[in-house]
């Protein structure tokens, strides 16, 4: 049996310890010549914002957002004249497209869900004729009649069939974990609320084009660091939301429709977050969704300029 010594030990440690630190340089250099590749990304409803898919365009430009969300439901009813306007304007503008949300109810009972599906490929065709890749939707992290085994066996089913056919069309498919314990213990039987969770959901679809919707509320309310983003790469990241949580509460106090613009309270560190964006190269949009009353009672035009401003803020953590 083979012995070591203290030295060793100590040597080895050292070499440990040395093996940090110049991992931790690195990536320090690397973030301070990178330069960031996602978009700063207007999605009106998020933000209390009324506005159809052209006026969603114009408030982009005005304000410096980079993308928009695009409306599938809108963009499906647009006749060929209708789609050489919108690709115009986006082209005049200046503005890119980010994620769209899911159109099909999978929460619900069967009938619901099938109906939604039944609609799903009129809607992802019109999202690939315009050039979207991205869609995302949420996962409600509990349940009063399924179980957690239930619920994820149909949440893997149904999304699978969902996924089949964005994937058909060229989209790729990400979900939100929604992290806060107030929500998910909020019913008699709790969801996913992680980042592994929704990992091991992934994995169960099986389906290549599927990845995550990252939202920075939900990574601090679910105890994640860092090193818990630095497990995905780029291609894991459909969509992302940049939030800050008010002051005064605990992390599991805090309640899932009380947020805050970006950087707004520094209790997240967005710095953490976005730097981690920055590291892995993620090129998708990055979208504000405080559910802020506050901002949701404001007029199109300041509630655009106060996230704006919020959101330059943040991405002024990380830039060079």
């Amino acid at each position: 049996m083979r012995t070591i010594s203290r030295r060793q030990m100590l040597a080895s440690t050292a070499g440990i310890g040395l093996g940090i630190l110049t991992r931790s340089s690195r990536v320090q250099a690397a973030l301070s010549t990178a330069s960031r590749r996602f978009t700063m990304n207007l999605n009106p409803g998020a933000i209390g914002v009324q506005a159809d898919q052209s006026e969603t365009i114009r408030l982009a430009a005005k304000y410096g957002f980079e993308s928009v969300a695009p409306n599938s439901g809108e963009l499906a009813a647009l006749d060929d004249k209708g789609r050489d306007q919108l690709f115009a304007l986006l082209k005049e503008q200046k503005i890119v497209w980010g994620a769209a949300g899911l159109t099909v109810e999978f929460r619900k009972d069967e009938v619901t869900f099938n109906n939604g599906l039944k609609e799903l490929p009129k809607h992802a065709k019109a999202l690939q004729q315009f050039g979207v890749t991205r869609v995302g939707t949420w996962l409600m992290p509990n349940h009063n009649e399924l179980t957690y085994v239930q619920n994820f066996r149909q949440h893997a089913r149904r999304l699978r069939e969902c996924v089949k056919i964005l994937n058909d069309h060229g989209l790729r498919f990400g979900m939100e974990y929604v992290g806060p314990k107030t929500l998910w213990a909020a019913a008699r039987y709790s969801f996913i609320h992680s980042m592994a969770e929704t990992k091991d959901l992934i994995a169960e679809i099986g389906q290549a084009n599927v990845g995550f919707v990252l939202d920075s509320w939900h990574w601090y309310t679910a105890h994640e660091t860092a090193d818990d983003l630095r497990t995905l790469t780029n291609s894991d990241i459909i969509a992302c939301d940049l939030n800050d949580a008010p002051k005064g509460l605990e992390i599991d106090q805090q309640l899932d429709q009380q947020r805050e613009l970006p950087a707004a309270t520094g209790v997240i560190d967005l710095k953490a977050f976005l730097g981690v964006l920055v590291e892995i190269g993620y090129d998708g949009p990055v979208r504000s969704e405080p559910f802020n009353a506050k901002l949701n009672a404001m007029d199109n035009d300041p509630a655009c300029a106060a996230t704006v401003a919020a959101m330059k803020k943040a991405f002024q953590l990380v830039s060079g």
